[in-house]
């Protein structure tokens, strides 16, 4: 229902702005940029964003069928038992979906975008097995994809790589912020799903949670602790080699097992493409909305109204340049992607607005585009409260990101 009201609300949105351009401001080609924008997003929902897709999919389903068949999905799942069971209570003791979630989370704080959404379509799939009303999301369901939409990252190497493209002389001065700004928006996540479903909050959760949070503050006051170049390496290294040893273990753990190799990785990989076309059409249609109301100028409304009503309680409101990031990344990575290469390119990367931008991009995740990519592979149409407990997050990990920058940049 809720994906419904918002697929209808984008179009009318937009349709009502053109009308105003077209009748007030005497905007003549509002209409034809409309119409070209759903044809053009249409074919790029295809070309850029499922095929490519379709290639990442088809490589690491059949690294996960290797894993699996090597043990090394379970023997994840048994190691992180105490703590993944307590935040999905529903899922039995040492499932594969366990493991397979943690591959998700794992890859999405390493900043390696195109490796999480294969872990978490498979986790979404292995899920879905415990599902008793397949069309209505779980509890658990819902859990994975909220945490995923936080979007957890302790190395956001995408930005700064963006952040050296665009002439910066300082790339990594976004490093902590981007950090900070994503844990909170994971925090944020887990208390308000978990309050909702009522899960046990003992010692143990508690305990986890704290150990985890202080080990990424750890890892952030070393990063710290480095110089603007060594922090550059480390954001282009450590990512990409923990995923290639990730490769390597898994590959040393089914040789171990005598797992036919090649053979396990075809039979994996022959699912990618069969997921692929499962959720071309929920990508279509979303991502076509998204254009359209994007292209309408609905956008820019929303941020002079946000700015007034800053401006009349008084606030600073010299962030609220980058707020289009902010505002656009529930909805489109890709969108928020490029506003935020707008703003640098219009302000300077290592201007106060830009590096807003650059922190709001990595504080969170693209929430409206994973819960249509997640559910619709699995086939589930009732999301129940994943949309407005994953947007609340969001916004309170922009809140916070406010907060932060003000204190970094100032």
């Amino acid at each position: 229902m809720a994906l419904n009201i918002l697929w209808i609300a984008f179009f009318l949105i937009a349709f009502v702005i053109a009308l105003y351009k077209f009748i007030f401001l005497h905007d003549t080609e509002i209409f034809k940029v409309l119409v070209d924008g759903i044809f053009d997003s249409a074919k790029g929902s295809v070309l850029d964003v499922a095929f490519p897709l379709a290639g990442t999919m088809v490589f690491f389903l059949g690294l996960m069928n290797i894993a699996e068949k090597a043990g090394a999905i379970n023997r994840l799942a048994r190691l992180l038992n105490p703590f993944m069971k307590r935040l999905f209570p529903g899922v039995p003791d040492q499932h594969p979906a366990m493991g397979l979630m943690v591959m998700n989370f794992s890859a999405n704080m390493l900043g390696l975008d195109n490796a999480a959404t294969p872990f978490g379509l498979k986790a979404m799939e292995s899920l879905q097995t415990l599902n008793p009303k397949k069309e209505t999301a779980t509890d658990a369901q819902i859990m994975f994809l909220v945490l995923h939409t936080s979007g957890l990252t302790i190395i956001p190497l995408s930005i700064l790589s963006y952040r050296l493209a665009a002439g910066s002389v300082n790339a990594a001065s976004v490093f902590i912020p981007c950090v900070l700004g994503t844990v909170c928006t994971t925090l944020a996540a887990i208390l308000i799903t978990g309050l909702k479903q009522r899960i046990k909050w003992d010692a143990v959760l508690i305990g986890w949670i704290l150990s985890i949070s202080v080990l990424v503050g750890l890892l952030m006051v070393w990063v710290s602790s480095l110089s603007p170049e060594s922090k550059n390496i480390f954001g282009k290294v450590a990512g990409n080699l923990l995923l290639l040893l990730v490769i390597i273990l898994i590959l040393a753990a089914a040789i171990r097992k005598k797992v036919p190799v090649f053979d396990a990785f075809i039979d994996g990989a022959r699912q990618g493409f069969d997921v692929v076309i499962k959720v071309i059409p929920y990508l279509v249609g979303l991502l076509v909305a998204i254009r359209v109301f994007r292209d309408s100028g609905a956008l820019g409304y929303i941020v002079d109204g946000l700015t007034a009503i800053v401006r009349s309680l008084g606030i600073n409101s010299d962030f609220t340049p980058a707020l289009p990031v902010a505002i656009m990344k529930p909805f489109s990575g890709s969108g928020a992607r490029g506003l935020m290469l707008d703003v640098m390119k219009a302000n300077g990367p290592d201007s106060f607005v830009g590096q807003m931008a650059c922190t709001f991009h990595g504080s969170a995740d693209t929430t409206f585009y994973i819960v249509a990519l997640y559910f619709g592979s699995v086939g589930i149409k009732k999301v129940r409260y994943a949309i407005w407990a994953g947007i609340a997050a969001d916004l309170i990990g922009v809140v916070a990101a406010i907060l932060i920058g003000y204190i970094f940049f100032r």
